[in-house]
């Protein structure tokens, strides 16, 4: 069977040579950083694939949404540093069926988003495939040495989700309401990124792209710890298996320090106090007692 993601990034890894000069952090986590010699900022650099039939269906998701959804991906990563994401790059593979008034629906929704988020799009590259692909390129910045990582979490920290999850999961099954709202245009955590970094120092941070049970777990193997879960908000409408192991909400999960202040909730998103970090083996998730599977959306596997 082919290996997943996780195995593949390790396999990666151990074949590269040490970072380059000025390369302060690459694999493993929601954005290589690099730290320009002399400068007060790091830099974020982040990348991400937008591909018809496996994140989007020509027939069912709007042009508009698909663009917006591309810049969201790449934004919600640089959310989870706790960055402020200054341009982007968009390189975007053409197929046979799309027409000049898709390509507009497109880089509206995109250039939308990039409006309402202070991003310039900088340039990019334009080609063509069987199927449609859109790769965006994201840069943004954080104040040196300050990013949040993945890697921070320790034992007793608390461990916290913003938002409630499983909407796009039910979205993209029911294909209505605010739900499906949520699927095709999610709003990445920018400011609640920042937010934790400055005034919460949020101990590790990354988004949730592909569902709690595969995130937590790939957070705690990061962080060298193990997790216990105490609760799961769920979407309105959502199931606990949606909430757990379905993609696409882009939220925050995070932790903090005991005694850390948290607020009940940030520009309107909630947010939640979901389980503890523990002491354990690296990437095991207890819920209700039990292990919890890391069944989320992996990119590499049969669906």
């Amino acid at each position: 069977m082919r290996m997943g993601e996780i195995e593949l990034l390790k396999r990666i890894e151990r074949m590269l040579p040490p970072p380059g000069r000025g390369v302060a952090l690459g694999l493993g986590d929601d954005c290589a950083i690099f730290r320009p010699a002399g400068s007060r900022d790091d830099l974020l650099f982040t990348t991400d694939l937008m591909l018809e039939d496996v994140h989007f269906l020509r027939d069912t998701h709007p042009a508009g949404a698909v663009g917006w959804k591309t810049l969201a991906r790449g934004l919600s990563d640089i959310a989870a540093m706790g960055g402020q994401p200054r341009f982007c790059l968009l390189s975007l593979a053409i197929a046979p069926w799309t027409d000049d008034k898709w390509i507009n629906g497109f880089y509206r929704g995109l250039l939308e988003l990039a409006r309402r988020t202070g991003v310039t799009l900088a340039g990019g590259d334009l080609g063509h495939a069987e199927r449609l692909a859109a790769d965006i390129v994201v840069c943004g910045s954080v104040p040196r040495g300050q990013a949040l990582r993945r890697d921070g979490a320790r034992p007793g920290d608390a461990i916290w989700v913003s938002g409630r999850l499983g909407g796009a999961a039910l979205g993209l099954a029911s294909r209505r309401g605010a739900a499906w709202r949520k699927h095709l245009q999610p709003e990445p955590r920018v400011a609640l990124g920042r937010f934790l970094r400055s005034r919460v120092h949020a101990s590790a941070c990354m988004d949730l792209s592909d569902g709690l049970s595969l995130d937590l777990h790939r957070l705690c193997l990061a962080s060298g710890v193990a997790a216990e879960l105490d609760a799961v908000p769920v979407f309105r409408g959502a199931t606990l298996e949606q909430a757990l192991n379905g993609g696409d909400d882009y939220e925050l999960l995070f932790t903090a320090r005991a005694g850390a202040t948290v607020p009940e909730s940030f520009q309107g998103a909630p947010l939640e106090r979901i389980g503890t970090v523990r002491r354990g083996r690296a990437g095991r998730v207890l819920f209700g007692g039990r292990p919890l599977e890391p069944r989320g959306y992996d990119h590499l596997r049969p669906h």
